[in-house]
């Protein structure tokens, strides 16, 4: 199982000593707006097996983030099968959520970067995907600036909220490995 080196990060498997730091991340009602919920610790012990599952299955999945000058735990990127069925499944997604204290310093772009370079390049996919809530606008920029471009016929209602859940409304990104490899070549 993989682990890459960026300039600031250490994209790596999960250790049982991340279940605390998640644990504080996933309790803060800012960093989990865009969610349905917080999450307690027994979920968040939950999903760090389910990334564990994921790369044992898979060969890849949501990488724990560490900051490589302090050792610290600050989220988690990285590439996964979806869990859901959509019009535009099956899929690979890409996702990021760092603690606040780790925001508008690039380090979700660096990652996020890592994690489509391993995709497309070592593990030879063809596609990923990223979605968002409609309303959450800074996860939208991040996308659009890793290159990711939207269709608005492709935004969706998402299957697993309620009818009337203001987050229920889904935008949708998509980026090709040729789109990448042009973007890489620049």
């Amino acid at each position: 199982m993989s682990e890459l080196y960026t300039p600031r990060l250490l994209l790596r498997q999960w250790r049982d000593e991340d279940l605390e730091p998640l644990a504080r991340m996933s309790a803060d009602p800012e960093v989990m707006r865009y969610f349905p919920a917080c999450l307690d610790r027994a979920e968040c012990a939950a999903l760090i097996e389910r990334c564990r599952d994921h790369f044992a299955r898979h060969g890849f999945g949501l990488w724990a983030l560490q900051r490589r000058d302090s050792g610290e735990f600050i989220g988690f990127t990285g590439l996964g099968h979806m869990g859901f069925e959509a019009h535009f499944t099956p899929a690979i997604e890409i996702g990021w959520r760092l603690a606040r204290a780790h925001w508008g310093q690039g380090l979700a772009s660096e990652a996020a970067r890592a994690a489509l370079a391993h995709g497309f390049t070592e593990l030879g996919m063809a596609r990923i995907i990223a979605f968002t809530a409609v309303s959450n606008l800074p996860s939208q920029s991040l996308m659009q600036a890793l290159g990711m471009q939207r269709d608005p016929a492709d935004d969706f209602d998402h299957p697993n909220l309620p009818a009337d859940h203001p987050l229920r409304r889904h935008v949708l990104y998509t980026l090709d490995r040729e789109c990448w490899l042009e973007r890489a070549d620049d």
